[in-house]
């Protein structure tokens, strides 16, 4: 049965396998989609093939709108009242935007049956988990919304970034939510400038906004890149000539691109693979936690955790080089499907036989504390009833743990933002460490 078109949206062919925006925007790549689910009015009938959400990304000068079907993926693109220029041309360049955010010359389907053969944990969750691939994300706005993913989850990384945006950059324009929704008409604010965020007293304003530590680094960071680099806007690209020298970070060796990253305050290792994966085209790069090291652990022969638990430089790579072995050059696009399916807010998902569900939690992302997601990738019906209950014991100790954990990670955070950090390491931080060291 073929999809209606919405009102007002253009198609593209793109089936699930290939892209699954359910998945894709929720499992902790980006932090700026609003998604508003569709009235059931507007789907006519609760049918697979209707989509049930509307996403919306605001860029710099227009807000693009996304909906789903099994098969088919609409967009229309949204401009300020002042925007003239031929409309056709517009059109184009919000196709080739979302081919070049998603990746789509990238043939999804072909990696995944490349990954089954090679890897029979992945071939478990393949049919489950489909259509998960990288964004290319714009660097600057990937940059800092790791420095506030650091010691975070994805709510509170989520209301850092809009309130960052909210706070400076100006809005481009208001919309009303789809049609049939009692939600109010909201503002959509692009990503702010290096040289928005530069100034010194930013780092009280969003100290005060609950940025914690954090606001430091971000202030610092982006200072850094105008000193640098300096804020005369290209009138080609609208870029500053930081955003556009970070990009220039694309065409570099991933042990150079590296190198600079680590440069900026708040990067260390796993923030700088994260941005080198999301959004400089180092599709081999794999960002290390230690939720990704429990994978490795359970599924892939890797040691246990240390007597500290702290991730040491050495481990790091050892996980790294160990999963990237197993994935080839995509190996950090294999991981995201991984990291997906074992989360616990992805337990339901692909589990309907017409079409996926969307997460009822936010996902974590790598760089996040874990709250409560249990280790190991879920493989429904693999394991005998009596090992099941040996297990489900087992994670109720390591989910009570954890939460004594969170508890106290989540008192030294509140109290971290009232007192002056040390820039190496969070007040959060040091709890966890002290408690694993006891």
């Amino acid at each position: 049965m073929a999809t209606a078109m919405p009102a007002g949206f253009r198609a593209l062919p793109l089936p699930i396998a290939q892209l699954s925006l359910a998945a894709v925007l929720k499992c902790g790549q980006s932090f700026r989609w609003s998604i508003f689910p569709l009235p059931p009015a507007e789907q006519r009938v609760l049918d697979a093939n209707v989509p049930t959400y509307e996403y919306r990304l605001c860029l710099r000068d227009r807000v693009v709108c996304l909906r789903q079907s099994m098969d088919t993926l609409f967009y229309r693109a949204v401009f300020p009242p002042t925007v003239s220029g031929d409309h056709q041309e517009r059109e184009a360049e919000t196709l080739a935007w979302i081919r070049d955010y998603f990746q789509l010359d990238v043939d999804l389907v072909d990696l995944y049956r490349q990954w089954s053969l090679a890897d029979p944990v992945f071939h478990r969750v393949r049919d489950r988990f489909e259509g998960i691939r990288m964004l290319r994300q714009d660097p600057f706005e990937n940059l800092i919304s790791f420095i506030c993913s650091s010691n975070n989850n994805i709510a509170r990384i989520t209301k850092m970034v809009k309130s960052l945006c909210f706070t400076y950059s100006p809005p481009l324009l208001t919309l009303p939510p789809p049609a049939g929704s009692d939600l109010t008409e909201e503002p959509y604010h692009p990503f702010p400038s290096p040289s928005a965020l530069a100034a010194p007293e930013v780092t009280a304003c969003l100290r005060a906004l609950g940025f914690g530590y954090r606001a430091d680094f971000i202030q610092k960071t982006a200072a850094m890149l105008v000193d640098a680099h300096g804020v005369t806007v290209n009138s080609e690209t609208t870029l500053e000539p930081s955003e556009a020298w970070l990009r220039t970070l694309r065409k570099m060796s991933t042990s150079d691109a590296r190198t600079e990253l680590l440069k900026f305050m708040g990067v260390g290792r796993k923030v700088a693979d994260c941005v080198l994966l999301m959004s400089l085209d180092k599709r081999e790069v794999i960002p290390v936690d230690t939720h990704v090291h429990q994978i490795a652990i359970k599924h892939y022969g890797l040691r246990g955790a240390t007597k500290t638990g702290a991730m040491s430089p050495k481990l790091y790579e050892e996980v790294s080089t160990k999963l990237a072995a197993v994935w080839g050059e995509y190996a950090g696009w294999a991981h995201s499907v991984l990291f997906t399916a074992d989360l616990k807010s992805f337990a339901s998902y692909g589990l309907s036989p017409s079409t996926p569900s969307t997460p009822s939690t936010p996902a974590l992302t790598p760089g996040s504390v874990s709250s409560g997601e249990s280790p190991g990738v879920a493989t429904p019906g693999s394991t005998p009833v009596s090992s099941k209950r040996k297990r489900m014991q087992s994670k109720r100790v390591r989910s009570k743990l954890v939460e004594m954990e969170e508890t106290l990670a989540q008192l030294a955070t509140a109290v971290e933002e009232t007192l002056p950090t040390d820039g190496d390491s969070s007040l959060a931080d040091r709890v966890k460490r002290r408690r694993r060291g006891a």
